[in-house]
């Protein structure tokens, strides 16, 4: 066993039992110095592992909560998805309309996927769950308005929304902001029970024009680059961007590194009016401009028309469903292959970087619908 195996597996055990962790300590037979240094290397990675534990116990502890089985916005049950900065757990379909309001308004993470800071976690304690949420963001609805339910469609959903936290038409009057700054004072006095410390009211528009109505969500896993070209000295330090419409998302920046491994997953909602994911390969430079390093697009059509022709792949085993082909108009590598693995809808492309002298980049899609 490794020296860092060792460490982390004394570790672990100490978070979960501390007995363990004497026992570990026991079974060293080491001297006292070399013991104390031991001890020390453990308490590192003690440190780690036990915040990363507590932080998802937290995150847990905190959808127990009998308010939170249940979407904030439509009542849909079992949420996955959170709105980190306003303090609500939201569904699938829910969480598609928070996505295209932006994350100046509605951050969103899934509470299984993302990893979550101590900060955003601490933000979702102070709130309280939905029903304090809700207490202040419903707290003057109209008579005739009713909140959607888990079958309403996009754009009932998406209506109510977006008045619910961008225009704030239910707030209490002395509450709402009717400026651009932001400013929470008024909100922390309201919950005598919640400090309320990091609760935040996004900006105001008063436009509902142009509202984008969404048929699901993309993960873009980003899983590595390989011979990428040399913008610094002697190497690189790589980034890609991905970009759906107005949409963005970016991974770490790696040091130094021309076949970097990044194993990242990056989340975009797909409107109804889709067109191609543009990945960009940049090198990450302090003191000037960032260096190009390669760009490609790929079609999402194959992939959301293959889904779709079979609807819900949890009721199919492992199979091919769909391919999209290579050829002299786009990037691929080889033929991409789309499947049904393990109840999901997935994707693994390869695609070679264009105008640039090399590089080829290697990603994974996964397609989940709204209507499931």
């Amino acid at each position: 066993m490794s020296r860092l195996s060792e460490l982390q597996q004394v570790a672990s055990g100490f978070c979960s039992s501390p007995e363990m962790f004497l026992k570990k300590m026991e079974a060293t037979n080491l001297g006292i110095f070399p013991l104390l240094s031991f001890c020390i290397e453990v308490y590192h990675h003690v440190k780690v592992d036990c915040s990363v534990i507590t932080c998802k116990r937290r995150l847990k502890d905190l959808l127990l909560q009998s308010d939170n089985h249940f979407c904030a916005d439509c009542g849909a049950p079992d949420p996955k998805w959170a709105s980190a900065n306003i303090g609500v757990f939201i569904c699938l379909k829910c969480c598609g309309v928070h996505r295209s309001l932006g994350t100046h308004i509605s951050k969103v993470l899934s509470v299984t996927l993302d990893e979550w800071s101590d900060d955003e976690i601490d933000a979702m304690i102070e709130v309280g769950g939905n029903s304090s949420a809700n207490s202040i963001y419903e707290a003057f609805l109209p008579e005739g308005v009713s909140k959607p339910g888990p079958n309403s469609s996009n754009e009932e959903r998406t209506r109510f929304i977006r008045s619910k936290y961008e225009l704030q038409e239910f707030l209490k009057p002395s509450l709402r902001i009717t400026s651009g700054k932001t400013s929470s004072s008024s909100l922390k006095s309201s919950l005598s029970t919640n400090p309320f410390d990091s609760f935040q009211i996004p900006s105001v528009s008063q436009n509902l024009d142009g509202i984008v109505e969404f048929m699901g969500i993309l993960k873009v896993k980003v899983i590595k680059g390989t011979n990428l070209a040399i913008r610094d000295m002697m190497s690189s330090d790589p980034y890609v961007i991905v970009a759906l419409g107005k949409q963005t998302a970016q991974t770490t920046v790696m040091k130094s590194n021309l076949n970097p491994v990044w194993n990242e997953e990056l989340m975009l909602s797909v409107p109804q009016d889709f067109g191609p994911i543009k990945l960009s390969v940049f090198d990450h430079d302090t003191f000037s401009a960032n260096d190009i390093m390669g760009e490609a697009e790929i079609d999402i059509q194959p992939l959301i028309t293959s889904a779709m022709a079979f609807g819900d792949p949890e009721m199919f085993g492992n199979m091919q469903i769909g391919k999209w082909l290579k050829s002299q108009d786009n990037a691929l590598i080889d033929d991409s292959i789309i499947n049904i693995v393990d109840g999901k809808v997935k994707q693994e492309i390869s695609l070679k970087l264009q105008n640039v002298e090399s590089g080829e980049l290697q990603v994974e899609l996964e397609w989940m619908p709204l209507d499931q």
